[in-house]
């Protein structure tokens, strides 16, 4: 499996991910009565995201820890943003739920922000050395 060498914006982007993450997180799972209200979300799926989010922040700050990573991994990250996403979309558009301004706003923040995420999480991997190549070359090099 192809590892990399993660560049500056490979980290600083999973790590901005897992923040804003987390506070979603937390947000959902504290507040997730009144923000259904609010919202017109259902309460379960406040918090089960919510739930779900804390174990992919987890994922981010370990990623974020590491000098080297699978690229495949970062891969599955983006194009796992880039389905919550489209997720958000479906949701807002589907009429299985009947969110008011605010959750459509919500919606649409979560969409726009996963796919700027996703975007420089891709940047970043693209930015991001040949892990074979980094080891090779000599630190005078680098």
């Amino acid at each position: 499996m192809r590892t990399v060498q993660s560049s500056p914006i490979l980290k600083l982007a999973l790590l901005a991910d897992a923040v804003v993450s987390g506070s979603i997180a937390a947000a959902q799972l504290l507040f997730a009565a009144p923000m259904a209200g609010l919202l017109g979300l259902p309460k379960p799926l406040l918090l089960e995201s919510g739930l779900f989010l804390v174990f992919y922040v987890a994922l981010l700050l370990l990623m974020a820890s590491r000098g080297r990573l699978w690229s495949a991994l970062v891969g599955v990250v983006v194009v796992g943003n880039i389905g919550w996403a489209l997720a958000c979309i479906a949701l807002a558009l589907s009429g299985a739920v009947e969110p008011t301004g605010w959750g459509l706003a919500y919606l649409a923040l979560h969409a726009f922000g996963v796919l700027g995420f996703a975007a420089l999480e891709w940047i970043g991997l693209r930015r991001s050395a040949d892990a074979a190549e980094f080891r090779a070359q000599t630190p005078a090099t680098r």
